[in-house]
């Protein structure tokens, strides 16, 4: 190959590595700057191919999609005093990527911390105007437009926006939930006394009640039972007067007949009579 050849091959490659230098895209997931001697000279990029001068032009890039991050357990301290650690995330995106250069260096790790302090300044506001059973019944919306409330003058000095803030838990701390653990054991086992009292109050006084109706029961059925006792035996008499006024004869065999019946045959029993009395004459009639 030629000296001519490879000076123009030569030249092509220069010309070709120059414009590769001096093009950059920028992606629509992308923001970018671009610095001329350290010095930002352009920040609003559209999707596309762009142009820059190569060794005095640089160009950093950065994730203009909503990012996600998440944050331990911090305590919180309720209107009433109590201690609630939250467990959040935080979504937020870069929205002026010049000031989010100058706020953060443009380091990620950075602006996630300093927005964790603004977001944990804004849930200690929003959280210590409510009881423990207002943040837990609190409506979302309104929850988290307190915390943009509280924090978004904060967060727009980063460049940057934020989105959404999820409380993931909430937990009262070890020994808090211990002294409320025992403090509902205390309450459910003093309600578990007063029912039980109650109950055998009640049971007592059900027993009471039923004793009484059993002895009302039992004195009305003997009560009764006398009346139509002495009625059958009233019944009975002007029966036996009736009869024995018609068959005198008849009526005294009977009675005789039931005086042997229950007199004689009974086992251990004695009769002291004279054979010749009145009580065996009708032993002597059969037997003539």
């Amino acid at each position: 190959m030629s000296r001519n050849a490879l000076q123009a091959l030569a030249g092509l490659l220069l010309v070709a590595w120059l414009v590769s230098a001096s093009v950059f895209t920028v992606r629509e997931t992308e923001l970018a700057i671009k610095f001329r001697l350290r010095e930002i000279v352009a920040t609003d990029f559209e999707p596309g191919m762009h142009f820059m001068i190569p060794w005095i032009e640089k160009v950093q890039k950065f994730d203009r999609r909503v990012l996600t991050i998440n944050y331990p357990a911090e305590p919180f301290l309720t209107s009433e005093g109590k201690i609630l650690n939250v467990d959040f995330f935080v979504k937020w995106r870069v929205s002026d990527v010049g000031q989010f250069y100058l706020a953060t260096n443009g380091e990620e790790e950075a602006a996630a911390g300093r927005l964790a302090e603004i977001v944990k300044d804004g849930l200690k506001g929003v959280i210590a105007r409510r009881t423990i059973q207002q943040v837990v019944a609190a409506e979302r919306a309104e929850f988290i437009g307190d915390i943009l409330q509280f924090s978004g003058t904060s967060v727009g000095q980063l460049g940057i926006t934020l989105v959404d803030v999820r409380v993931k838990r909430i937990d009262l701390p070890e020994e808090v939930s211990e002294s409320v653990y025992n403090r509902m054991q205390q309450t459910f086992r003093r309600q578990a006394s007063q029912l039980r009292a109650e109950g055998d109050e009640q049971a007592q006084r059900i027993r009471a009640e039923a004793e009484r109706e059993r002895t009302e029961l039992l004195a009305n059925g003997n009560r009764d039972a006398d009346v139509i006792r002495g009625e059958g035996d009233a019944q009975a008499a002007v029966t036996y007067a009736r009869a024995y006024g018609r068959y005198p004869e008849f009526f005294s065999l009977h009675r005789s007949l039931e005086a042997y019946r229950n007199s004689i045959g009974q086992p251990n029993d004695v009769l002291v009579i004279a054979p010749k009395g009145e009580f065996f004459k009708y032993f002597k009639q059969s037997g003539r």
